[in-house]
């Protein structure tokens, strides 16, 4: 059963992402797909392994925020409760089902010892921490990094996000080699920081009016 564009978006309480019997978005494999660099890896199927948990607060999240979504037909969903030495940061296609997935730093705020786990979420001005929380995508824009991307956080866990300059942004420290040199990814100052690789996909598909959720169990 796919993760159809109608099963993520149809309203009801009781409905979580996915949450219909026997959806491979589901499944509980033993681990995630290997990584492979996003230049070589084929966009992988719903069977990849996201958190239960994680898809149903994005589906809830969804839901409450649809009015503000211009875009329904990508949905990006990061789950901070891994490392970031894995693909973490998912992109889902809620018309087919597929899933693409990628590497993404977190706010050296949010894990001052730089252990590559995230150890809080903050909204504070100055914190550099990673927010969590619902997001919808902004305008493109060329900044330090290049072309990146404006967020607008949605709920009060993330609504400094446009004053503290929050955005999607690549980063020679989230690039995969950084992972296999030092075994984690460097951090941001708060931001989505993808490899470049990674970041041409998300520009492409994730663009201004899309839902962009984050979080950790």
């Amino acid at each position: 059963m796919t993760l159809t564009r109608r099963r993520f978006i149809a309203t009801g309480a009781a409905a979580g992402v996915g949450v219909a019997a026997g959806s491979p978005l589901l499944a509980q494999v033993a681990a995630p797909p290997p990584f492979a660099p996003p230049a070589a890896q084929p966009r992988v199927t719903l069977d990849t392994y996201i958190d239960q948990r994680i898809l149903t607060r994005a589906r809830a999240a969804f839901d409450r925020n649809r009015w503000r979504l211009a875009q329904t037909d990508v949905v990006g969903i990061t789950d901070f409760s891994r490392s970031s030495s894995e693909p973490r940061f998912y992109l889902v296609d809620t018309a087919s089902g597929r899933v693409s997935q990628h590497l993404v730093s977190h706010g050296r705020g949010s894990d001052p010892a730089h252990t590559g786990w995230l150890q809080r979420f903050s909204n504070d001005y100055g914190s550099y921490a990673t927010s969590n929380g619902a997001y919808v995508t902004g305008d493109y824009y060329q900044g330090q990094y290049g072309r990146s991307m404006k967020l607008r956080g949605l709920e009060h866990s993330n609504s400094n996000a446009e004053a503290r300059a929050i955005v999607v942004h690549s980063a020679w420290y989230a690039e995969p080699h950084v992972v296999r040199d030092q075994g984690r990814l460097g951090r941001s100052e708060g931001c989505f920081a993808l490899s470049y690789a990674s970041l041409q996909e998300v520009l492409n598909r994730l663009g201004p009016g899309h839902l962009l959720y984050a979080d950790k169990v």
